[in-house]
């Protein structure tokens, strides 16, 4: 087996393995809430941060005594 065919394979199992994943989280109600959680905890921390640091980084740039 050649190297770009191992990594075809590859590829098509992890799909295959992300779609069986998400077909489980989407058809089973307690792994719905749990993702949904997850997915609020996540953009709750990471969207104010990102938007904190950009601020932060703007007004650097500007010159502005802080």
């Amino acid at each position: 087996m050649t190297d770009a065919n191992a990594r075809t394979v590859a590829n098509v199992i992890l799909v295959s393995a992300g779609v069986a994943a998400a077909y489980l989280v989407i058809t089973t109600p307690p792994l719905r809430r749990a993702a949904l959680r997850a997915v609020n905890l996540w953009l709750g921390a990471s969207v104010p941060m990102y938007l904190t640091n950009q601020a932060r980084a703007a007004w650097v740039e500007s010159g502005r005594p802080a």
